[in-house]
């Protein structure tokens, strides 16, 4: 009652003049129109986010659509300013947000700070924002890479109780070709998802009904018109952009501070789901919560005397009530790979295979409903989706369930996916990773000029070359140089060209080379030593690529003799006569 009674009180805050005066204020000052998304390059991703800047229609993200009004339990999380990475922890029930849903706004606070680190955007309101939307998508009923079990679709805004928004995507997102209706979990109109979608889990579609993306979306409209969100002004103007309403700005805003103060990751699908909604009757409950009660008997009608029911004759005949079947944690009792194959990417890609695993019991049946926490082990930058090192997830019918996307990172090598079930102990499946270098089966030159210089001098121009893969620029991949003797042998000459180290002695291999974002590389200097003649430079790369170089010294012309000459004007001396 006493929680009743303190979820009453701050719903009655809600409407007060006060709020209400700050609330009006803020919306007139809030700017007319949009700045399109920044581009997000966090993880190597490309840039997204395109469109106009137009402002939505009824200038808000979700259309003024309707939302959840329950509020944040009174006991708050038990360690402030925290967020613990466990799949699960002891703490209010609230408080656990399902472990992808959870993955994806962190992910997206984490990508747009790289592109807007000015905006501050906090993660805690986005989750805040998803929780009065969409209740964390359904409490997380979302597959591996995201995008919820079925679509998240608002009321039809026809105008009746909603706003009156006429169909703009001809039913593509919201499968109504009449009227629009607000999409995904973040609950998107289609008007406002076209200039805001974005493609976060890298599948090559920007789905609105996929928390990766509708996350990363919600984050970017908000850090609009270069909005800061720590400045509580902004913050608010934030918010109300998304729905106009001061109990909506105040039931987010309460979402905020409670995650704030402390979440735990809880497996998918097991969210806490909220009950009353802002289209709803004040003070009526969800018909989840209550069962009508049956007629009362009536004084007059003394109730029916039951007769007791006659004994089987035969007992050994008798019907058994079946044994109640142990819940999912309890059947489960290994954990199999379940056709991963073999996980090798280049830095900076993504795994062509995803770790996958399937649960199941004594009689080697599949199990559902298992809670399943994949983590990467070892000095690796390789993630989940661009962001996690450790995803749990569910399985599902077939009792199988598959990871994110698995990206690698720049450092090469191998590392390990582990799989265990959350909550038992028995044999985890391990997958071994490995990352490779970044290829390139194709060098060429970057021009035709003729290398040439004088013994002991520097060429006068310097090596340009093009790394390509499959025909597309190849970057950041990693060459070496070598002054060769022949084309056929790879061993360093020992005279001719030279580049120079950094204490500019004589260095005929070169290997911290790296092409551009274009694949391109400009060679430092080469010197000639006091050898003339045609040499060769050998260029190689992982992939395959080779390219031989020639390099031409020539001797200094010599310098011409001087010859004796006779001035005209000279004329022989006298010779003296001798006098007697």
């Amino acid at each position: 009652m006493a929680a009743q009674l303190g979820r009453r009180l701050r719903r009655g805050a809600t409407s007060g003049a006060v709020v209400a005066a700050a609330v009006a204020a803020l919306a007139a000052s809030q700017a007319p129109g949009m700045t399109p998304p920044p581009a997000d390059n966090a993880s190597g991703d490309q840039s997204i986010g395109a469109g106009d800047s137009t402002t939505p229609p009824e200038d808000s993200a979700t259309g003024q659509s309707p939302y959840y009004t329950d509020l944040p339990p009174l006991n708050t999380p038990n360690k402030p300013g925290t967020s613990v990475d466990l799949p699960i922890v002891t703490g209010p029930a609230e408080a656990g947000i399902p472990a992808t849903v959870l993955a994806a706004y962190k992910r997206a606070e984490q990508s747009i700070r790289s592109s807007d680190p000015g905006c501050h955007l906090p993660w805690q309101l986005l989750a805040g924002i998803g929780k009065v939307e969409s209740g964390q998508a359904r409490g997380g009923r979302v597959d591996a890479n995201g995008t919820t079990s079925s679509p998240i679709l608002g009321p039809v805004l026809n105008g009746v109780g909603f706003a009156n928004i006429s169909d703009t995507d001809d039913g593509a997102f919201d499968g109504d070709r009449t009227h629009d209706r607000a999409v995904g979990p973040m609950q998107f109109i289609p008007s406002t998802w076209a200039t805001w979608g974005q493609d976060a889990n890298g599948d090559g579609r920007k789905d609105p009904n996929n928390i990766y993306d509708a996350a990363q979306a919600a984050g970017l409209y908000l850090c609009a018109n270069n909005r800061d969100l720590a400045v509580k002004a902004d913050l608010d103007r934030a918010i109300l952009s998304y729905n106009r309403s001061t109990e909506y700005l105040h039931t987010v805003l309460s979402w905020f501070e409670y995650y704030k103060r402390g979440t735990h990751q809880v497996p998918d699908g097991t969210g806490v789901l909220p009950v009353d909604r802002s289209d709803t009757s004040r003070g009526s409950t969800s018909p989840e919560r209550t069962k009508p009660a049956g007629p009362s008997p009536s004084p007059s009608t003394p109730p029916a005397t039951a007769k007791p029911k006659p004994k089987p004759s035969n007992p050994s005949t008798s019907p058994t009530t079946p044994p109640p079947t142990p819940p999912a944690s309890v059947r489960v009792v290994r954990i199999k790979d379940a056709g991963t194959g073999t996980l090798t990417a280049t830095a900076g890609g993504v795994f062509a295979g995803r770790p996958t695993v399937a649960a199941l019991d004594s009689a080697g049946k599949p199990v559902a409903g298992i809670s399943v926490r994949f983590e990467i082990l070892g000095t690796t930058g390789a993630n989940f989706g661009g962001v996690a090192k450790s995803v749990t997830l569910t399985t599902g019918s077939t009792g199988k369930v598959v990871t994110p996307l698995l990206r690698a990172g720049e450092q090469l090598g191998g590392f390990t996916v582990r799989a265990t079930v959350v909550g038992r102990s028995m044999a985890p499946v391990e997958f071994r990773a490995t990352v490779t270098a970044r290829q390139a089966d194709t060098l060429v030159r970057g021009d035709s000029k003729v290398l040439t210089a004088t013994t002991g001098e520097r060429f006068a121009d310097r090596v340009l070359v093009k790394a390509t893969h499959d025909g597309a620029a190849a970057s950041s991949v990693a060459l070496t140089a070598t002054m060769v003797t022949s084309a056929q042998d790879s061993q360093a000459a020992t005279k001719g060209p030279y580049f120079k180290d950094a204490n500019g002695d004589p260095l005929r291999t070169l290997t911290d080379l790296k092409t551009d974002e274009n694949g391109l590389l400009t060679l430092p200097d080469i010197y000639a030593d006091g050898e003339a003649g045609t040499f060769l430079l050998r260029l190689t790369a992982p992939g395959g690529g080779s390219l031989i170089i020639e390099l031409k010294v020539t001797a200094p012309a010599p310098a011409p003799t001087p010859s004796p000459t006779t001035s005209p004007d000279a004329s022989p001396n006298p010779t003296p006569s001798s006098t007697s």
